[in-house]
């Protein structure tokens, strides 16, 4: 009796078991496409992939820190001290995929290179 019992609570107990990695690998991931186009015909455009840290971007690690200080969205990194020339040259930058499993899709003209570095910082240094 005692061995149908404990049987029993293995039987039932094997699916818990049994669905613990998938939900594991449902975790929310973050995989994203950072670009930049500008105007003058040049553009560039790198993975960027966190927890962990991956794809093309020559500073995942860094960037990865400066979008979660700013929860994932790039219109809350906030400008660098840093002088840029009044020159006018735009550059869009682009960030979309998804940050945690929430949509990102971001985009906004700069009025050069400069100025799209200052305010994206690492994000966009490639």
């Amino acid at each position: 009796m005692i061995n149908t019992i404990a049987a029993a609570v293995l039987l039932l107990a094997a699916p818990a078991v049994a669905t613990a990695p998938a939900s594991a690998a449902g975790a929310k991931k973050t995989d994203l496409t950072v670009s930049y186009l500008a105007e003058a015909g040049y553009a560039a455009a790198v993975k960027l992939r966190c927890d962990p840290a991956g794809g093309a971007h020559p500073q995942k690690v860094r960037a990865c820190r400066a979008l979660k200080r700013v929860g994932g969205d790039p219109a809350g990194l906030k400008p660098a001290p840093l002088m840029c020339t009044m020159e006018y040259a735009p550059v869009t930058a682009q960030v979309t995929g998804s940050w945690r499993g929430r949509p990102v899709n971001w985009s906004h003209t700069f009025g050069n290179r400069c100025d799209m570095h200052r305010t994206t910082g690492v994000l966009t240094a490639f």
